[in-house]
């Protein structure tokens, strides 16, 4: 996969579909890489340049050792716009992913033509939390919090019934540099979008989890109520809704995108 200098940094991406179709644009969750989304893009391709990128600090982009905000991560994905020639994009955003899209529609509205907001909060758990998990990673690393996050994302049932399609996201987790998680973790406890983005006048999907106990689907509620004109679709998943419920995931997600 190629890699490009873009707002300082070298930001890793791949990009899937004709280069004649209209572009979507796919943000990964805290903690995964750019292949969470492959089951999507594969199908999506057909249809779309589908443009997938690893965040400040995730997979094989570089994870600068100090804290991040959400400005610093919403520039890099306009500098990759840029770098690519992309001047109008749909947005898909997953947890973190999300509230870099939703940074995204109130800063550069006329860059984002779409936008699907998946699992994700406007504000997104208590100071302390952050703080706490932050010492954890540069402590001991990133297995010291394998357990409670794959309990938070992905279902008791679903997690003694496809192990194997939790080992990758597992992997993907073990493989993020903790310094790079570490920052991404300060930008999520320092941010509130929760009045700002009344100001999105850009069509909306919000899709959230109905056993979801990280974001859950109160937070998909609200971000629905605030956005004027957003539509809510609510799975029967935890946070990783793609991947656990990957056909009402498409179904919700491509029902959108046509419209």
């Amino acid at each position: 996969m190629p890699t490009l200098e873009a707002n300082g940094i070298k930001i890793n991406y791949q990009i899937d579909g004709a280069d004649s179709a209209p572009v979507l644009m796919m943000s990964n969750s805290l903690g995964t890489d750019l292949h969470m989304w492959d089951k999507q893009a594969a199908a999506l391709a057909k249809r779309f340049r589908v443009v997938r990128y690893d965040t400040r600090g995730h997979g094989k982009t570089e994870a600068p050792s100090y804290p991040y905000t959400f400005e610093m991560l919403g520039r890099d994905a306009i500098a990759l716009m840029d770098a690519l020639k992309l001047t109008k994009v749909r947005f898909c955003g997953l947890s973190m992913g999300g509230m870099i899209g939703m940074w995204l529609a109130r800063h550069v509205p006329s860059r984002i033509e779409q936008l699907v907001l998946s699992n994700t909060a406007a504000k997104f758990g208590l100071l302390e939390i952050w703080n706490q998990r932050i010492a954890t990673v540069r402590a001991s690393g990133m297995k010291a919090i394998t357990d409670s996050v794959i309990e938070r994302w992905f279902t008791k049932d679903f997690r003694e019934k496809s192990p194997k399609e939790i080992e990758p996201i597992t992997g993907m987790l073990h493989a993020t540099k903790p310094e790079g998680y570490a920052g991404n973790c300060a930008a999520i406890r320092d941010v509130d979008q929760r009045w700002p983005i009344s100001d999105i006048k850009v069509p909306t999907l919000v899709i959230g989890g109905k056993q979801d106990p990280a974001t859950p689907y109160v937070a998909a509620e609200l971000i629905a109520s605030r956005i004027p004109g957003a539509k809510l679709v609510g799975l029967d998943a935890a946070h990783l809704s793609n991947i656990e419920q990957p056909e009402a995931f498409a179904k919700a997600l491509d029902g959108f995108l046509k419209g």
